[in-house]
């Protein structure tokens, strides 16, 4: 069964298509930016019934051929493309969802030197090293969600200076979620609050990015050490597929390599 979202993401891609840009001729007077659904059925190959039926959700089974059409009239991009699929045919509703970091992976985890922590499904922290704790402070909140933090915490825009990148980033792993979920009422109630709680985080998401950050640079401000620029690598994990490793990395001999090693002293300091 589709997702109520899918006619929502297909209307924002027709509506930053003009109708001049793939070929077609603009006619009639037009109440709308970008592409009809007539339009995006002539592109794809299809009946505007057809085309309109898979917009509105309909309960169907759209063969390939058909989803292949309609992203490549829509030009959607590698992710887009990912995101429609999903949405088109999410995962069986009734899915079981057990949140349990596997030993296997508390010991990878334990054994990197830098920033790593795992998310599960709602972007809650599931399990964290030692110098992610250093960085996050996630102790000190065990059943912590970094989507919270990131968009309701009052603190949130100190903690990361680029603050609007990473509530993007958030928005766009949350969309994911939904669109294999669209069932999950935790994931709704969740996003329901964060679009409540902050009317920016509510702009970043009415835009239906569904782009995949699985890595880049992200800039910190820690209390304690100051500034520190990772980048970061973003991993599903095997036989976990709600879950996600994410490692944060530094570049030897950097200001965040210093950093790093200034926090380790710290700890070990403490230790004695």
């Amino acid at each position: 069964m589709s997702s109520p979202a899918l006619g929502e993401f297909l209307r924002t891609r027709r509506a930053r298509i003009q109708p001049a840009a793939v070929g077609l001729s603009e006619y009639g007077r037009r109440r709308m930016v970008g592409l009809r659904r007539e339009e995006v059925a002539q592109l794809a190959g299809m009946s505007v019934d057809y085309y309109t039926r898979l917009e509105r959700g309909r309960d169907e089974d759209f063969p390939d051929s058909v989803l292949d059409s309609v992203a490549r009239a829509l030009r959607l991009d590698a992710a887009e493309r990912d995101h429609f699929y999903t949405l088109v045919r999410p995962a069986d509703p009734d899915y079981n969802y057990c949140p349990t970091v596997r030993p296997g992976t508390r010991l990878l985890l334990d054994s990197i030197a830098t920033p790593a922590f795992v998310l599960g499904r709602h972007m809650e922290v599931l399990a964290w090293n030692a110098m992610g704790d250093k960085i996050f402070d996630f102790a000190a909140d065990p059943e912590g969600n970094l989507a919270r933090f990131t968009v309701l915490h009052p603190d949130a825009g100190v903690f990361y200076p680029d603050w609007e990148p990473v509530a993007a980033e958030t928005a766009a792993y949350l969309r994911r979620q939904v669109a294999r979920r669209p069932r999950d009422r935790r994931l709704t109630s969740l996003i329901d609050d964060l679009i409540a709680g902050n009317p920016v985080f509510h702009r970043i998401w009415s835009i239906q990015s569904a782009t995949r950050n699985s890595h880049g640079h992200k800039l910190i401000h820690h209390p304690v050490v100051g500034r520190i620029e990772f980048g970061y690598e973003t991993l599903d994990l095997p036989d976990d597929q709600d879950q996600v490793l994410v490692v944060y990395t530094v570049d030897p001999n950097s200001a965040a390599s210093e950093a790093i090693d200034a926090l380790r002293a710290r700890e070990l300091v403490g230790a004695h």
